[in-house]
């Protein structure tokens, strides 16, 4: 562009010399906000539409415009559209092409909108498409986990507290916390897609416009639920984004705990699990390692999700209404929390269903520890200990068992009875592991017959989705 050239961008009029050509690089937004051309597409023939409905576009200026769109966007299809720099936004490399492509007709496409609602619109559109591909995701992770846990549902392990050996429980019971974690994110997934699915096309720049606007026609045809309320609120917040950004960070603080038990039970120190080849890569100077790299890649990309979102909200906290240029800012790392949210479910949907849980080791952990040790104290609370005395002789009894080497069940009776408190033959029940955890027959409880029950209302949940 020349440098009295000030009128080939599509907002030229105004200016008497041309934009600066660092300027014009630093400010345009093309090389990232082009993924949104689909969307930008979809809003404009929308747009188009409604505008010949209320006869600002004549049929065939209508006509033309949809045709054209949807060859630019078949173009842009095949990689074979000149995005180009000095146009600055997705908006106007389309708008440009479009006007090009059928003339004056395409000039009259921005009646009645501005880049402001247009761009919030297609953000919307954008983030709504992206939710529904994330929600069949994390269904399909928790599918996969409700698959294992069934298989699980008798597998008995350790349970950790500051992760020292506590009590045992079933693996089936620990995989359905992880479903349960999930499930709240689920929730919160779709609470942010009913917030933001209102439709801020006819907000204009900030106050609205003269012309003779259908909005309830546009939003439908876009299939928002309604348009959005107040025209200043439609074109300056991006709450909508920082909700996503915030599901996003939780669920990646979920996938990241997970993530974390994963990488300790494939160690040699737990030697819980095994995971598959695939989802391993070795050492390029020890040829016998086998590194857990997808979650602990996962549990590293959890900091990345969690600086989108504080990004977001310090890229809001100081903007007066209503739409300013911060508000180019809010788009990649919207972009990145997407990318990361969905590369992540994947990778853990498609590698939770293949782990191979070592059962036999799982179980020889769990009566390492004193495990059953609280299962000591609740059988002689019912036979009349007060539960601080219960506490106390159960605490000689594991003392005695450092010193001996001996686990509570490998105890002889007499051994148990020295400590005091009314201590019989049938104790033994109790100190099983499989008596343990099949004590535990409640909701919420890690018995089997209660992971199964959990299993059928998981099952149930999601076949309702």
């Amino acid at each position: 562009m020349s440098q009295n050239d000030t009128t080939s961008t599509l907002w030229g009029g105004r200016f008497s010399e041309a934009t600066d050509a660092f300027v014009q690089r630093f400010t345009a937004s093309v090389d990232f906000d082009k993924r949104l051309y689909r969307q930008d597409i979809r809003g404009s023939i929308a747009h188009a539409e409604m505008l010949c409905r209320v006869g600002v576009l004549s049929d065939a200026e209508k006509n033309a415009i949809q045709t054209g769109l949807k060859e630019i966007e078949a173009q842009i299809d095949k990689g074979e559209f000149p995005w180009s720099v000095e146009l600055e936004d997705v908006h106007m490399n389309i708008e440009s092409a479009l006007t090009q492509k059928i003339g004056i007709a395409g000039k009259k496409l921005h009646t009645g909108r501005s880049r402001n609602d247009q761009v919030a619109t297609d953000v919307r559109l954008y983030l709504r498409d992206e939710i529904d591909v994330i929600a069949k995701e994390l269904t399909r992770l928790q599918e996969g986990i409700v698959g294992l846990a069934e298989r699980e549902a008798d597998t008995i392990m350790p349970g950790f507290t500051h992760l020292q050996t506590a009590q045992p429980v079933t693996f089936g019971h620990h995989l359905l916390a992880w479903y349960e974690m999930l499930n709240r994110d689920y929730s919160r997934l779709m609470d942010c897609r009913r917030r933001l699915n209102q439709c801020p096309l006819g907000s204009a720049a900030l106050a609205g416009t003269t012309y003779p606007i259908d909005r309830d026609m546009t939003a439908s045809q876009l299939g928002f639920y309604q348009p959005t309320r107040n025209s200043l609120d439609s074109v300056s917040d991006r709450d909508f984004a920082i909700e996503f950004c915030s599901f996003a960070a939780i669920l990646l603080t979920h996938l990241s705990r997970a993530s974390e038990e994963l990488i300790l039970w494939t160690s040699s120190q737990f030697n819980f699990i095994n995971l598959p080849d695939r989802f391993c890569t070795g050492s390029s100077i020890m040829p016998q390692k086998k590194n857990p790299d997808v979650p602990e890649l996962v549990r590293g990309k959890t900091g990345r999700v969690n600086g989108h979102l504080i990004a977001l909200l310090t890229l809001m906290k100081s903007q007066p209404l209503a739409y300013n240029k911060d508000n180019q800012e809010d788009k990649e790392p919207l972009f990145d929390a997407v990318d990361t949210v969905r590369d992540c479910l994947r990778a853990f949907a498609d590698m939770v269903p293949a782990l191979e849980p070592k059962r036999e080791v799982m179980r020889e952990a769990a009566k390492r520890g004193f495990a059953t040790a609280t299962d000591l104290a609740d059988y002689l609370v019912r036979r009349g200990t007060p539960f601080r005395d219960a506490h106390e002789i159960v605490g000689k009894a594991v003392g005695h068992g450092v010193k001996t080497g001996k686990d509570l069940s490998e105890m002889s009776l007499a051994e148990l009875q020295q400590f005091g408190g009314s201590i019989e033959e049938d104790v033994f029940k109790v100190l099983t592991l499989e008596g343990s955890v099949a004590a535990r027959n409640h909701i919420g409880g890690t018995a089997p017959e209660q992971v199964r029950k959990a299993i059928a209302t998981a099952r149930q949940e999601l076949a309702e989705r």
